[in-house]
C-alpha cells in the first residue's frame, strides 16, 4: 500500500482555501503570467503596418521647420511648437505601456491612429491655410498624442510576446521599421513629391500613408492576441502603481532618462540644423536632406544588426559602449565635420552621419533589457522606456529654444554629446533583478568582449 504524506495533504488543503478565498487574486495572478514564446515573424503585420505609419509621419521632417517659417512664425517661436508636440508625445508615450497592461495593446494601438489622423485633418484644413498661430500649436501639439500610442503600443506588444532569446532581434525589427520610415523613407516620399505637388499636397501625402500603415497594424491584430490585465479594487488604483515601480526599482528610471537622451539630437537637429547647413555654412539644402537620409539609412541597418549581436554578447554592454559612449563622440563631428569640410569633402558630412546612425543603433538593446527589470509587469517596465522616447521629443528642441541664443549651434551640438557621454555612465549603474540575471547570463556569451558589464 502507497503511504500518504501528511504534509502533501496539508499543501493541498492549503491551496484550496486561497482558491476558495482569494479568488480575484488568483485570477489576477493567472492573467498577468508572461506569455513570451512567439517569434518576430509572428508580428510581420505590425512591423509592416509600423513602417508605413512612421513613413507617413517622417514625411514633414526635412520641410517642416522652414515652411512654418516662410508662413509667418520665427524660428524661436517653432522650437516651442517642437517642444510641446514633444510633451505631448511624452504623456502618450509613458501610457502606452500602462495602457497596453489595463486595456490592451489593440485598443491603444487604434487609439494611436485617431489620435494622428483627427489633429492632422484640422492642421491641414483649417490650421495652415487660415494661418493661425494658436491653431497650428494647438492641432499639432494634439497630434503628438498619436505615434507614440501606436509605436509603443506595438513595441510593448512584441516585448511581452516574443521569447527572451530573440528580444533583442525582435526590439532591432522595430526600432528598423521604425527609422526607416522616420524620416528614411519619410524624406524619400517628400523629395518624390515635392517637385510635382508642393508642400502643402505633400502633407496630405503623409496623411493617406499614415492611414494605410494604421489599418495594416489593426487589421493583421487578432483581438485575442493580447490579454488586458485584470485591475483590482486593491491594486493599482489610477495607475499610482507606476510611481511605486519608480521609487521601488530606480533601474526602471535610469532607463527612462538613458532612453530620453538616446532620441534629444535626432529631435533637436531638425529644428537647427536645416538653417545651420543652408544660412551659416553656405551648404546646399540638398546636401542637408541626403544628410539626414544618411543618419537614419545608417541607423536602420544597425539597428537590426546591433540588436542581433546583442543577444549574443550584451544588452547593457552594447548600448554603454556603442549607444552612450559612441554617440558622445560622433554627434560632435556633427558640428566639426560640415563646419570644417563640408564644401571641400563633401563625402566626409556622410560619413560623419554613418557613424552617428550606427552609435545611435547602439541604443537597440535597452528595448530588449527593459522588460527584465520588472518581469512579472513588463507593460509597466516598457511604460518606463516609453516615457523615456516620448520625453526625447520635447527634450531635445528644449535644449535649442533654451540654449542656442546663448551658445549657438556649437554649444548645443556639444551638450548633446555630453548627454549621451552621461547615459553611459547611467547605464552601468542599472541593477538586473537575481531572476531575471540568471536566466540571461545563462543565454548570452559569458567570454564576450563585454563581459566585464555583462548583461
Amino acid at each position: 500500500m502507497k503511504m500518504v504524506d501528511p504534509q502533501q495533504i496539508i499543501r493541498l488543503h492549503a491551496m484550496r482555501l486561497i482558491r476558495k478565498f482569494q479568488p480575484e487574486r488568483n485570477s489576477l495572478m493567472v492573467q498577468s503570467l508572461p506569455q513570451a514564446g512567439k517569434t518576430p515573424r509572428d508580428f510581420g503585420m505590425q512591423y509592416l503596418g509600423l513602417l508605413f505609419f512612421m513613413i507617413g509621419d517622417g514625411v514633414e521632417v526635412g520641410y517642416l521647420s522652414p515652411f512654418l517659417v516662410s508662413s509667418g512664425i520665427s524660428e524661436h517661436q517653432v522650437a516651442f511648437i517642437f517642444t510641446l508636440y514633444g510633451f505631448a508625445a511624452a504623456i502618450s508615450a509613458w501610457g502606452a505601456g500602462l495602457l497596453c497592461e489595463y486595456a490592451g495593446c489593440r485598443k491603444v494601438i487604434i487609439a494611436g491612429v485617431v489620435l494622428w489622423v483627427v489633429p492632422q485633418v484640422l492642421f491641414l484644413a483649417w490650421a495652415l491655410p487660415s494661418h493661425t498661430a494658436w491653431g497650428i500649436l494647438l492641432t499639432y501639439s494634439i497630434r503628438g498624442f498619436g505615434y507614440p500610442l501606436l509605436a509603443y503600443g506595438i513595441l510593448t506588444l512584441i516585448v511581452k510576446e516574443v521569447s527572451a532569446e530573440q528580444r533583442g532581434l525582435a526590439s532591432g525589427i522595430f526600432w528598423f521599421c521604425f527609422t526607416c520610415g522616420l524620416p528614411t523613407l519619410g524624406t524619400v516620399v517628400a523629395a518624390a513629391s515635392l517637385p510635382i505637388l508642393g508642400e502643402y499636397l505633400t502633407f496630405w501625402v503623409a496623411l493617406g500613408v499614415v492611414i494605410l500603415g494604421g489599418s495594416l497594424s489593426v487589421i493583421a491584430l487578432p483581438n485575442n492576441s493580447d490579454q488586458p490585465k485584470a485591475l483590482s479594487i486593491h491594486q493599482d488604483r489610477h495607475f499610482l502603481q507606476f510611481l511605486k515601480d519608480g521609487y521601488a526599482y530606480p533601474s526602471l528610471l535610469l532607463v527612462c532618462i538613458i532612453r530620453a537622451i538616446n532620441s534629444a539630437a535626432t529631435h533637436g537637429i531638425i529644428v537647427f540644423m536645416p538653417f545651420y547647413f543652408v544660412q551659416t555654412l553656405g551648404l546646399s539644402n540638398e546636401l542637408w536632406i541626403h544628410f539626414l537620409e544618411t543618419i537614419f539609412a545608417s541607423n536602420i541597418v544597425f539597428n537590426v544588426l546591433l540588436g542581433a549581436v546583442s543577444d549574443r554578447l550584451s544588452w547593457r554592454g552594447t548600448v554603454l559602449w556603442a549607444g552612450g559612449i559612441g554617440s558622445s563622440f560622433a554627434c560632435a563631428l556633427l558640428y566639426w565635420v560640415p563646419a570644417l569640410y563640408g564644401h571641400s569633402h563633401p563625402w566626409s558630412v556622410y560619413v560623419a552621419a554613418i557613424l552617428f546612425g550606427l552609435t545611435l543603433a547602439g541604443y537597440v538593446p535597452l528595448s530588449a533589457l527593459t522588460p527584465s527589470l520588472l518581469p512579472e509587469k513588463k507593460g509597466v517596465a516598457m511604460s518606463f522606456l516609453n516615457l523615456g522616447a516620448g520625453c526625447s521629443v520635447w527634450l531635445g528642441p528644449l535644449i535649442v529654444y533654451i540654449f542656442q541664443p546663448f551658445v549657438g549651434v556649437a554649444g548645443v551640438i556639444h551638450i548633446y554629446a555630453f548627454l549621451f557621454f552621461v547615459s553611459g555612465i547611467l547605464v552601468s549603474l542599472i541593477k538586473i533583478p537575481p531572476q531575471s540575471a540568471g536566466r540571461i547570463l545563462h543565454r548570452q556569451n559569458s567570454s564576450s568582449i563585454f563581459s566585464p558589464m555583462q548583461l
